[in-house]
């Protein structure tokens, strides 16, 4: 397998994967969806609410806030030592207390540890009017995106095959036609191939093709290279993401191993 770092930022990476399988690439994005840990509000006590919004309202935008997350400081809470009460290994608090015109942002919430603060601070929770208030405080704690939406980390993990399209020489009047009526700068005509001048677009010229029920042109793909994107709500980085997944992702196959050499 070789791996090559097309992009790699803070929230968002993309990679470039060649000599593998399909299957190995869409398990490591199921494991992003479904079984990489992050933290999210998940107890919310509402002291005082004078706002516009039900009490339900508000603790559902609590949870979707992405909350900071360091996998090698927490435990999940039915796994602490603490057995499940609720203690800094496993447990991130904090409080909230708004009063006046204005709105009130993520920002707002003041962790118990000064390490979780909250970088994304201007996600709106509830505009409050001149007498309205908002008293509250919130547990967060480790969870799966298998458990709930809440406790996903990462967002719209996916690949595409490279793909090469081929044109019938022998139709190339009706190949240079068809191009005329796509959009301007969607695709180039280069000896028999068509390049194709923003990859992100393939859907596109894919239903082109099926309304007008082109077969002088073909689009082949490659499964053995792939790729593969994926950006996070902010809770870790995407470096993180990526490596805790693959750590996953082997652990899993690992058990699945020790499993067969029982049969």
């Amino acid at each position: 397998m070789k791996v090559k770092t097309v992009e790699l930022k803070d929230n968002k990476a993309v990679l470039k994967i060649e000599d593998t399988d399909v299957y190995f690439v869409n398990s490591l994005r199921r494991i992003m969806l479904a079984e990489l840990p992050k933290l999210a509000i998940d107890d919310v006590i509402i002291y005082d609410n004078t706002s516009a919004l039900f009490d339900e309202l508000i603790a559902h935008r609590l949870g979707l806030i992405p909350i900071p997350t360091d996998l090698q400081d927490l435990n999940f809470r039915n796994e602490c030592k603490c057995e499940g009460k609720g203690c800094p290994s496993c447990t991130v608090r904090y409080t909230l207390s708004k009063e006046g015109e204005g709105v009130v942002f993520s920002g707002d919430l003041q962790p118990e540890i000064p390490s979780f603060a909250i970088t994304e601070t201007q996600i709106p929770i509830v505009e409050l009017t001149k007498d309205q208030r908002v008293i509250l405080e919130v547990e967060a704690v480790l969870g799966r995106g298998r458990d709930h939406a809440k406790w996903q980390g990462v967002l719209a993990p996916r690949y595409s095959m490279e793909t090469t399209i081929a044109v019938d020489k022998k139709r190339i009047d009706d190949v240079k036609a068809f191009i005329e009526e796509l959009p301007k700068d969607l695709v180039e005509l280069k000896g028999d191939k068509l390049d194709l001048k923003d990859p992100s677009k393939i859907a596109m010229l894919e239903s082109y093709l099926d309304k007008n029920k082109v077969d002088f042109i073909t689009i082949n793909k490659d499964p053995s290279k792939l790729m593969f994107s994926f950006e996070t709500d902010g809770s870790m980085s995407a470096k993180a993401a990526l490596q805790e997944s693959i750590t996953i992702l082997t652990k899993k196959y690992e058990e699945f191993r020790g499993l067969l050499k029982d049969l």
